[in-house]
This record gives structure tokens, C-alpha cells and sequence, in this order.
């Protein structure tokens, strides 16, 4: 992506090419995909109406929103849950787009993610489907690089024991 700031006159472009991964980058802190677009639009709004002035990338800039707009979320949903006391399964919707050939290994993949810790789930997200390096993780979630990093190697350790345990299971 150009160092540039996208203008009201390519914002739609901007947003087709880096909406899906927003939108991936909402689904490790949201329950629904319906959430994860909700949040998505939440933080591209607010980006747009104060931040797309600022000089550099502005993709760091979107995800930081999208996580606070996710947290936002999550505390407002943890609220409201206390006082309806409803239980929400929180693996109950896919988080890839479904395939219609019925891609097994996509389903296992998102099920062995599903199962990681969640802050490895966290980086690893934010690194494959963010974009970030492990230097804007790390400020994202208020950890050093070499945290950041580290928990990357044991996310994608803990993937290939979980797909192969899966696909032996499934095989």
C-alpha cells in the first residue's frame, strides 16, 4: 500500500482491498461475523472522520480502531450479559468465508485455531491476516517484539500438532 492517505474519492477502493482483512483481524475479538462487521464499520468510520488525515499507513492505524472498537464491543456485550444472564457459544458462526467444494482442510485449519490460547490466537491473527509486523503487535498489545514473536513460533507449533492431530481424527 502507498504511504499515502486515501481521500474521500478512493476510500471504496481502499476499503475493498483491506476490508476483508479488517474484518478478519475483528473475528479474534468478536463472536459473530455480524459483530466483526459491525466493528469493522465502527472503526472505519471513526478513522475516517478523525484520523485519515495523518500522514503514513494508515492499515496500523485501522487495525488499532478495530481492536478498541472489538473491546468496546465485548465490554458492552459483557455488561448486557450479566444483566440477561444469556450464554453465547463463542465458536458458533465460521470465521473464513465458506467454501463452497466443502474445503476440509479450511475447516480443520479454523478449528485448530479456534483451539490455540488466546494470545497466540491474538498475534497470530494480527501477523497473518493484519499484516503486522511484530514491532506494531507488540504496540497493539502492550508486549515487547520478542513477546510478540514468541508467541507467534508457539501459535504456529501449536497449528501443526492440532491439524495433524485433526486430520488424523477426520483422515
Amino acid at each position: 500500500m502507498p504511504e499515502s492517505t486515501p481521500t474521500s474519492a478512493d476510500w471504496r477502493a481502499w476499503f475493498a482491498t483491506y476490508g476483508a482483512r479488517l474484518l478478519l483481524v475483528a473475528r479474534q475479538w468478536t463472536r459473530s461475523a455480524t459483530d466483526a462487521e459491525d466493528v469493522v464499520q465502527e472503526a472505519f468510520v471513526r478513522y475516517w472522520r478523525q484520523q485519515r488525515e495523518l500522514p503514513g499507513d494508515p492499515l496500523p492505524l485501522l487495525i488499532t480502531s478495530v481492536r478498541r472498537a472489538a473491546l468496546d464491543l465485548i465490554r458492552r456485550s459483557a455488561r448486557r450479559e450479566r444483566r440477561e444472564q444469556v450464554h453465547v457459544d463463542l465458536h458458533a458462526e465460521s470465521w473464513f468465508e465458506p467454501n463452497p467444494e466443502g474445503d476440509e482442510r479450511a475447516n480443520l485449519l479454523e478449528e485448530a485455531v479456534v483451539q490455540l490460547p488466546s494470545e497466540q490466537r491474538e498475534v497470530l491473527v494480527l501477523k497473518i491476516w493484519g499484516g503486522l509486523t511484530f514491532a506494531e503487535i507488540a504496540e497493539q498489545l502492550d508486549l515487547s517484539p520478542n513477546t510478540a514473536a514468541s508467541r507467534y513460533r508457539y501459535a504456529l507449533g501449536g497449528l501443526r500438532s492440532r491439524l495433524s492431530t485433526l486430520e488424523e481424527n477426520h483422515g
